[in-house]
């Protein structure tokens, strides 16, 4: 009997010590210490894949309850901040894909011609910025997460669930339709924008 009871006690501690190491993985203070640190970052990641920044923000939000749940997996910032990444690429594609958001976005009140002068810059940034907002979901997401947001092939392959081969397919294509949609209005320097020039966005 004693040594039943023992079983049953060292069974219970172990249930008790599985329970508690999940409860210490998913600590409340240590998700939100990772959503002060990164939601910056993680809201101009949204922004840049639906460009509006309300609708940003309810992606963003979508992105870290789904991470939340997840916390008890993800074992280190680095891990969770591509998990997120991940999300907020996926549930953008899949929001584009059930709705257009055209005509939810504010109108881009642009010039017909390029001014010369101090804001050429300006002006090229913002004729680039609309034209990537028209470019298919996987396209724009692809090049957001290589150019604006710095990553890796393989580190996009991994935020669009897709294989590098993908991401460069997608890339290409994304480029190309840039430079057409651009060389309307910049002609022969409409080059110089892409990719290395692409604009960073603050929202």
């Amino acid at each position: 009997m004693a040594g039943i009871v023992m079983s049953g006690e060292s069974n219970t501690h172990t249930s008790r010590r599985t329970r508690s190491s999940t409860m210490a993985r998913r600590d409340p203070a240590d998700f939100a210490e990772f959503v002060a640190a990164r939601s910056s970052a993680l809201h101009r990641a949204a922004y840049l894949m639906v460009g509006e920044r309300q609708l940003a923000q309810d992606l963003l939000q979508e992105a870290l309850t789904k991470t939340y749940v997840a916390w008890p997996r993800l074992r280190d910032p680095s891990k969770a901040e591509a998990y997120t990444r991940r999300v907020i690429t996926t549930t953008a594609i899949t929001w584009y894909r059930r709705k257009s958001w055209q005509g939810e976005r504010p109108a881009e009140t642009l010039p017909d011609t390029v001014s010369a002068g101090h804001d050429d810059v300006v002006t090229q940034r913002e004729w680039l910025w609309a034209a990537l907002q028209e470019l298919p979901p996987r396209q724009r997401a692809a090049i957001v997460l290589r150019f604006y947001e710095d990553l890796t092939e393989a580190q996009t392959a991994a935020a669009m669930d897709c294989a590098v081969g993908t991401v460069k397919s997608q890339v290409s294509a994304g480029l190309t339709k840039l430079r057409a949609q651009l060389g309307d209005r910049f002609g022969e320097h409409a080059t110089d924008l892409l990719p290395a020039n692409l604009m960073t966005v603050t929202p």
